[in-house]
């Protein structure tokens, strides 16, 4: 994988001068370190024989083949590939507990940490887009709140969000035009979100997801539902559909 931003290490080394039991700082000195390739070139010994002997066991987590897929997907905003994909599978994943399907699924971009590759798709790939331990949840939330939610995301210009949800907002971050299902959302209704148990708790600003009436608890990890999407699917795409569309 290229590696487009560079990390930096820094280190520091403090020269202390004690004064009747008392320390005070003599001088500072640092020293910046690009991690980049060039530095595989002069690696570690010492560390590279501590990491030998976990590298197979983590080859066979991460090697093998669970389908493919026809595009390059990438997680972004208003909308993406990627994004669309998981949140599909959110809402494919909801009835994995006995119960019904979700109105429509939400996942947050800031979760979707790496890219899916076209072609071949393996283990190791989900592990690497969805590499925290998140749960899905199935949320019952009154149409009042879902408007709220809506407003959560066109504040941020944009979460992942499934199929079923066509929304357009404009740069200041304000709702235009919202549907679910080619509906207007009844602010009476309740309707069944399927999101990450993360978002559950308001975070990452989708601070209406907190008045949940009742959450459903899947115990299904994200990322195995993922795995499981593409296995079952054999072969998965993404398209651009205009879920949420900036004016």
């Amino acid at each position: 994988m290229r590696i487009s931003v560079f990390m930096c290490l820094c280190f520091m080394s403090f020269s202390l001068v004690a004064t009747a039991q008392k320390y005070r700082v003599k001088s500072v000195s640092a020293e910046r370190i690009e991690v980049t390739r060039a530095l595989d070139a002069q690696y570690d010994e010492l560390a590279w024989q501590t990491i030998k002997p976990y590298k197979s066991g983590v080859k066979k987590e991460t090697e093998p083949v669970l389908g493919m897929s026809r595009v390059a997907m990438t997680a972004g905003r208003p909308e993406s590939l990627l994004g669309n994909w998981v949140a599909d599978v959110l809402v494919e994943g909801s009835t994995c507990a006995g119960g019904p399907k979700a109105d429509f699924g939400l996942a947050n971009v800031g979760s979707l940490r790496s890219r899916m590759p076209e072609g071949i798709v393996r283990r190791g790939d989900i592990l690497q887009i969805s590499p925290f331990e998140n749960n899905l949840v199935v949320l019952e939330l009154k149409g009042k709140d879902v408007l709220e939610l809506m407003r959560n995301i066109a504040a941020v210009k944009g979460e992942a969000v499934s199929r079923e949800v066509r929304m357009e907002i404009d740069a200041e971050g304000n709702v235009l035009q919202v549907r679910i299902g080619e509906k207007e959302i009844d602010k009476k209704r309740t309707y069944l979100i399927a999101t990450l148990d993360y978002l559950a708790e308001g975070n990452d600003r989708m601070y209406a997801l907190k008045k949940h009436r009742r959450k459903h608890e899947t115990g299904m990890s994200v990322r195995e539902l993922m795995m499981e999407s593409v296995v079952k699917n054999r072969t998965i795409d993404s398209r651009i559909e205009g879920r949420i569309v900036m004016k």
